[in-house]
């Protein structure tokens, strides 16, 4: 199965969220190969000791965008990695849905670089981030 068909199986309730989206509470609502779009509901539980949304469930929220975006140009029997993120926030958030819009920069044989707005229920950019991703194959693979 390729990457893409496995995201279009996680929309479609075909195959279950991966751990990480149960425990947070985000879902994939769109996907085609270099894009993809996720959905969170920041609530009290997510937050920080200021009592504002956690950074790192942002991260985690927009790394899961960038790694679908990635991934939805994969081949069957290929798998990626993240080498490396980066976030900027750019406001507070309390209680609010959140879309996180993931897109492919550049693609490439081996390295790919993927980009990720977070936008709140106004359309407001809340955060940016950026993925540098790297795909695997053959053994790197296996079990991925």
């Amino acid at each position: 199965m390729t990457g893409l068909e496995r995201i279009q199986k996680l929309i479609t309730g075909e195959l279950p969220p991966p751990p990480i989206a149960q425990l947070i509470g985000f879902r994939v609502t769109a996907v085609e190969p270099g894009r993809a779009t996720v959905l969170f509901e920041a609530e009290p539980r997510h937050a920080n000791p200021m009592g504002t949304l956690h950074g790192g469930i942002l991260c985690d929220v927009t790394d899961a965008a960038m790694g679908m975006a990635y991934s939805a140009l994969l081949k069957e029997g290929e798998s990626f990695t993240t080498l490396e993120l980066k976030i900027n926030f750019f406001k507070p958030v309390w209680n609010d849905t959140l879309r996180a819009e993931a897109k492919m920069v550049k693609p490439g044989k081996t390295i790919g670089v993927v980009e990720c707005d977070v936008f709140d229920a106004k359309g407001s950019l809340v955060a940016r981030a950026s993925s540098t991703c790297m795909t695997l194959r053959g053994a790197e693979a296996a079990d991925r």
